[in-house]
């Protein structure tokens, strides 16, 4: 199984959850160094927890999975919104 699919693979435990709200993640990009790029889409993409959502859902969801990850970024939501994030 490549590293994009086991990505997908942990993901794919956080979205019903995501869904039922109305909202996704969908997987932008995967660098060398191990972050993963995603794009919050739906509700998800406006919803003023999403910076939560990313950090104790998504990243944790990830990171539980796939240990050649090392952090998670959304490419949608400004550096401000995700450092005032306590996780």
């Amino acid at each position: 199984m490549s590293l994009t699919e086991r990505v997908e693979k942990a993901l794919d435990t956080v979205r019903p959850y995501l869904k039922a709200d109305g909202g996704d993640v969908k997987v932008v990009e995967i660098t060398e160094d191990g972050i993963v790029k995603v794009e919050m889409i739906g509700a998800c993409g406006s919803c003023s927890i999403s910076p939560i959502t990313l950090k104790t859902g998504i990243e944790q969801a990830i990171l539980n999975e796939v240990e050649e990850i090392k952090s998670v970024e959304a490419i949608n939501l400004t550096g401000r919104e995700q450092k005032n994030v306590a996780v």
